[in-house]
């Protein structure tokens, strides 16, 4: 607790939820990088964030099943639309997308991406676990998007298609994403990227 309020002191941000004022702050502070960053996407406690141009799409007909301990690779293709184009996803298919965005954070603040609830409303859910963004990290977000809906729907670079919420931690992480000891697979991605999963033994862990 003590330590708590003397990092809160120094660091001027408090352990929780960063409000809109304090997004704003430490961006122009450079402690958050959102680039491209366009201010009027700030929510009262998150960044909107916008759909990119890229996109992979699976191909099931490769594999039988997908066996996480010998996961394959180059199950997916990678497409790329045109910035007034267009990508249609069709009833319960799964695509993976990226921001327009690319976010760099500081070794003491994590965030969360969520979809917007308008959309969530039409059946488009734009992640399915990799909703956690560790300290450190830098890249575009990869988007893991499924259609719900019955019907298709229609997506456009440009569209605002997420969120991104923002805490401070107690203290600053001591092995950040990107740390050379941590097996950070998407360090520095700037496209959609499939999974880099790896299996086997016990001791190896899926990095986000």
């Amino acid at each position: 607790m003590w330590f708590s309020l003397v990092a809160d002191w120094i660091t001027g941000v408090t352990s929780s939820v960063l409000s809109d004022g304090t997004i704003r702050r430490l961006v122009d502070e450079g402690r958050i990088k959102i680039d491209p960053w366009d201010p009027g996407m700030v929510q009262p406690a998150s960044v909107d964030l916008r759909l990119g141009t890229s996109f992979r799409v699976f191909h099931n007909h490769r594999i039988k099943a997908v066996d996480l301990g010998d996961p394959p690779t180059g199950l997916t293709e990678l497409l790329e639309v045109e910035e007034n184009g267009d990508f249609v996803i069709h009833p319960t298919e799964f695509v993976l997308g990226r921001t327009t965005e690319t976010v760099e954070l500081p070794d003491d603040v994590v965030a969360r991406i969520e979809g917007k609830s308008s959309l969530g409303r039409l059946g488009l859910i734009v992640h399915a676990t990799a909703g956690f963004v560790d300290p450190g990290f830098r890249g575009s977000l990869t988007l893991e998007i499924t259609n719900f809906n019955s019907v298709p729907i229609v997506l456009r670079p440009g569209l605002p298609i997420a969120q991104l919420s923002f805490m401070t931690l107690d203290r600053p992480a001591e092995r950040p994403y990107g740390h050379p000891e941590l097996g950070s697979h998407y360090h520095g991605q700037t496209e959609a990227t499939e999974s880099r999963y790896e299996g086997g033994p016990a001791e190896r862990s899926l990095r986000k």
